[in-house]
């Protein structure tokens, strides 16, 4: 159903061309936009709305029907009398009667597009569909996912949809309270880079917006629409994936999520025994600031030891005497490719078994 708000835009912008005040009613006489208090034509329209006549003139005022698939839906009520008023309410009766079936086309495209992510739909009636609604089936697209501190709350659906344009190929709807999908479409040319300026282009215009903690995830690019779903389920793999393993970026791609991909996966149970037989029945998280700080760094740093000791303002002796300490209580030489990439995954899995606590409760 088109919005009051619309309507009210819409005859306040024919007033402002044709110069006379217009009402919108339904069917009960009751106003439901208008440039003029009509209130005292109610009883009048319900009459009109009973009778078989699509316009008419009554007491100063011309009437006029606007249907829905064949279904009365509003009155229009022009004020004046003549050829003049007969025509401007013909026409405005027009508008109103487009604006339905424009409204009611992107509703039903929405309400396609929805189904489609969610897979709720049979492979024939998704072709069917498409083809109906007109809606191209081996073109690329992928799947984005926005995320915001106060969800649809913040109007960043509507702000979404009007970062991409009205007349774009681009689909921008909403399958839950939190977040909002775009199906982007995709040209030939489009590629990793193109999808990834695409993404920090919607997050960096939503966030000069004024929403807060904005996060763009997006799944692979697909071929067929039947395939849509799959990008869908990838961008809400790397939207979680991204909260825990990669929390200081706004926009990730499901294609590099990398190792935190497969941990996602893991049963905690499986999560619980591999750190149990890796630490006995201490965590890695449980190491004091120093030591994690030192731990992290030597990471990021690609194991190497000079590098981090004069990024972390110590001598190399100290650096290795804080390396030989956690061998002895781990068991594990960071300095080792082999015992570094195991107490990396331990750290990544430790986090992933922290936010999987924080989330259930």
């Amino acid at each position: 159903m088109i919005s009051n708000q619309i309507l009210q835009s819409t005859i306040e912008g024919l007033k402002g061309i044709a110069r006379v005040d217009i009402s919108v009613m339904d069917v009960d006489g009751k106003p439901v936009a208008y440039t003029s208090d009509m209130s005292g034509s109610s009883r009048a329209v319900v009459e009109f709305a009973k009778s078989p006549a699509d316009s008419q003139e009554i007491q100063g005022y011309q009437f006029f029907k606007v249907y829905d698939e064949q279904q009365l839906e509003y009155v229009l009520v022009i004020a004046g009398t003549g050829e003049d008023a007969y025509t401007i309410g013909k026409m405005s009766a027009f508008q109103v009667q487009n604006l339905l079936v424009a409204y009611k086309e992107r509703f039903d495209k929405d309400n396609f597009i929805k189904n489609l992510l969610l897979d709720n739909l049979l492979l024939v009636d998704i072709y069917s569909r498409a083809k109906k609604l007109r809606i191209q089936m081996d073109v690329s697209r992928v799947v984005m996912i926005v995320e915001s501190e106060n969800g649809k709350d913040n109007n960043a659906l509507e702000l979404a949809r009007a970062y991409f344009g009205a007349n774009s190929k681009d689909f921008v709807t909403a399958v839950d309270e939190n977040n909002v999908i775009v199906v982007k479409d995709l040209s030939e040319s489009d590629n990793s880079r193109e999808i990834e300026k695409a993404a920090r282009g919607l997050c960096g215009a939503l966030q000069k917006e004024g929403l807060r903690g904005v996060r763009v995830a997006y799944g692979t690019v697909v071929r067929e629409i039947k395939e849509v779903s799959r990008s869908y389920k990838e961008a809400k793999m790397a939207l979680d994936v991204g909260k825990i393993f990669f929390d200081e970026r706004d926009v990730i791609a499901y294609s590099a999520l990398g190792i935190g991909r497969l941990i996602y996966q893991l049963p905690i149970p499986l999560c619980k025994m591999f750190i149990k037989e890796i630490f006995g029945g201490k965590s890695p998280d449980e190491f004091d600031e120093e030591t994690l700080t030192t731990i992290h760094k030597f990471f990021e740093n690609s194991l190497n030891v000079s590098e981090t000791s004069r990024q972390l303002f110590i001598h190399r002796n100290t650096l290795v005497y804080r390396l030989d300490k956690l061998q002895k209580s781990t068991g594990l030489d960071l300095r080792v490719f082999e015992d570094a990439i195991t107490f990396k995954i331990a750290l990544m899995v430790v986090k992933y078994m922290k936010y999987m606590e924080n989330f259930e409760f």
